[in-house]
């Protein structure tokens, strides 16, 4: 695209269970470049100098007998305890933004694509937010994201636990660019994506 500025690099935040998923696939669909900083935290728990560290603070007992990490072993010992988790965002966090910006320079070679977006809970409280030109809350009420979570096999009390280790739902939204409104149909959200990657797009393609 001729006269680009700089290619945009949407981030996507909001409560546990909210649609962060929905948007993304969304503007997915639309062409962007989709990077899923949870997916690539799954994929580096095969890594084996993470799994190294993962053992020397948490022993076996966040291994499964395969010599997998246990996942589910590990969130019940992390999301219950913040020092816990801090150290579980040492190891995780600098390697998981490693990968987040090499595939957000991957994405900016290719002119094909009109942006990247990424699919980030953690964005602000990793700091990933300087990698992202703009920032896009996705809100929905209560009910639905209990029931959005709940979906993804997650409890009543771990959604309690997750959304508590979280900076809080009212200042992800202060600090974004706008908000998705996931109150209603899923076609409703997806209009909603559709104008918002109009106009962040329409914004970098200016001369």
């Amino acid at each position: 695209m001729t006269g680009r500025v700089t290619m945009p690099v949407i981030g996507l935040v909001g409560g546990v269970g909210a649609g962060k998923s929905t948007a993304a696939d969304q503007f997915a669909a639309l062409g962007c470049t989709l990077i899923d900083a949870d997916k690539i935290g799954h994929e580096l728990l095969a890594d084996e100098e993470v799994c190294r560290e993962l053992r020397s603070r948490w022993g076996e007992r966040v291994f499964r007998s395969d010599g997998f990490v246990d996942r589910a072993a590990l969130a019940d010992i992390v999301f219950k305890h913040s020092s816990e988790l801090d150290a579980l965002n040492q190891i995780m966090h600098p390697r998981i933004g490693g990968r987040i910006a090499r595939r957000i320079e991957q994405a900016q070679r290719d002119c094909e694509v009109p942006a990247v977006v990424l699919d980030a809970a953690t964005l602000f409280e990793a700091g990933w937010d300087n990698m992202c030109t703009h920032v896009v809350f996705v809100a929905a009420p209560h009910d639905r994201r209990v029931s959005g979570a709940a979906s993804k096999g997650m409890d009543r009390q771990e959604w309690l636990l997750r959304e508590k280790s979280q900076i809080s739902l009212d200042n992800k939204r202060a600090k974004c660019y706008c908000t998705l409104d996931n109150s209603s149909s899923v076609s409703h959200l997806c209009e909603q994506v559709r104008r918002v990657f109009q106009r962040v797009v329409h914004q970098a393609d200016r001369p």
